[in-house]
């Protein structure tokens, strides 16, 4: 697990943190109504203490601050160094929010101090998600709450779906990967969910699903827009690793059966997606 934290780290703070912060706008975009769907089920107050885990380039970590106002704080962690830059790049001076470069499973936190545990699709990657939990909730308040997006099946999203789909019988298939190993959808079971937030101790534990149609590529022009998708599907989604190592005309083929997937998409200037989440709130017990 460790290794795996590593590894994971290492990644981060290379070409994936790169990439996500050259496509930080539109990522933030994609994303935008489930952050606030999770902000909404969080219900941050004035004068509150907010961690906010994974919270990539800060989006939601300024969200948050605009919520718990002057008198509050948020501290947003990501193992990314260069998204944790441009979150702080990005943050007014005035804004009651602190980003910190840490890997949450195991940075040491100040216990018994936040009011809320929360983040945008930033808790399904950690090696060991209970004992993260358990961590995690020890710099919660008695009677803290915790509130979280993440992705449900990967066949419920067009993200993933379209483009993987669109290369079967281009780019040999690689093993399934074990559906509750580290990765995007590792939360997409609600029972599998459910059982970590209570072997860490959370109670009142309630997750609901929540769907979306999300913007995905832009450009001036519908076909402009369909070739950022292609781009971003091949740079910072799925496909990034699955053709690293094919020879160009591979890539090539792949490429046109992954643009004529997303042409099927509605959209003009930005092509619409289907996305699949689920919205889970939890307590930490008073006493």
């Amino acid at each position: 697990m460790a290794q795996h934290n590593a590894d994971r780290a290492a990644g981060w703070n290379d070409q994936s943190g790169e990439r996500w912060v050259a496509y930080q706008a539109q990522l933030d975009a994609r994303l935008a109504v489930f952050g606030e769907a999770a902000i909404e089920a969080a219900a941050p107050a004035a004068g509150e203490r907010v961690l906010d885990i994974g919270c990539g380039a800060g989006t939601s970590s300024l969200a948050l601050a605009a919520r718990v106002g002057a008198e509050g704080q948020v501290l947003g962690v990501d193992i990314s160094e260069s998204l944790i830059a441009r979150a702080r790049a990005l943050a007014p001076q005035d804004m009651p929010v602190v980003f910190r470069v840490a890997d949450a499973s195991s940075a040491e936190l100040p216990e018994g101090v936040f009011d809320i545990l929360f983040s945008r699709f930033g808790v399904m990657f950690f090696g060991d998600p209970t004992g993260t939990f358990a961590h995690m909730r020890r710099a919660l308040k008695p009677g803290g709450r915790v509130a979280f997006v993440c992705w449900r099946g990967a066949a419920e999203n067009d993200w993933m779906r379209l483009p993987m789909g669109a290369i079967r019988g281009i780019v040999a298939p690689t093993a399934p990967p074990d559906p509750e190993a580290p990765g995007p959808f590792s939360f997409g079971d609600p029972k599998r969910v459910g059982r970590i937030l209570t072997a860490a101790g959370f109670t009142n534990i309630a997750i609901e699903p929540f769907d979306a149609l999300t913007p995905f590529g832009e450009g001036a022009t519908r076909d402009a827009a369909i070739d950022d998708a292609v781009k971003m599907a091949i740079e910072v989604g799925p496909l990034s690793r699955v053709l690293a190592d094919q020879p160009d005309d591979i890539r090539a083929r792949a490429s046109a059966a992954v643009r004529a997937a997303f042409a099927g998409r509605p959209g003009d200037r930005s092509l619409l997606i289907e996305s699949a989440t689920w919205i889970v709130t939890a307590r930490n017990p008073a006493s």
